[in-house]
């Protein structure tokens, strides 16, 4: 009977272990900032790895009022791509954590 809860433990310190780790890596992940890109870098948003917005860069080039549809395009393209960059390097810094947990 003792024997079980010792090995209750070592698995709970394990979990308390992995808890730990993967606060500590979304952290990480949340303080990186990531920059996605549209119209070879005309348009420039930046966002945290919380998906927070911290910049939007636009060059005055592509600021044309007869053409606002190809500034939204860019602004919409460049977003896209920071979110997908975003989604990337939480897949392989949480992935360990996540990928046999049902609804992560």
């Amino acid at each position: 009977m003792m024997r079980g809860m010792g090995n209750m433990q070592g698995m709970m310190k394990q979990m308390q272990k992995m808890q730990k780790e993967m606060t500590e890596t979304k952290a990480q992940l949340d303080s990186m900032e990531f920059i996605g890109e549209a119209g070879n870098g005309l348009v420039k948003i930046t966002m945290t790895g919380e998906r927070k917005v911290i910049n939007v860069s636009i060059t005055p080039d592509v600021l044309d009022p007869e053409d606002a549809d190809m500034t939204q395009d860019l602004v919409l393209a460049a977003t896209n791509d920071v979110l997908a960059k975003i989604e990337v390097e939480t897949e392989k810094m949480m992935g360990k954590y996540t990928k046999n947990i049902p609804g992560f």
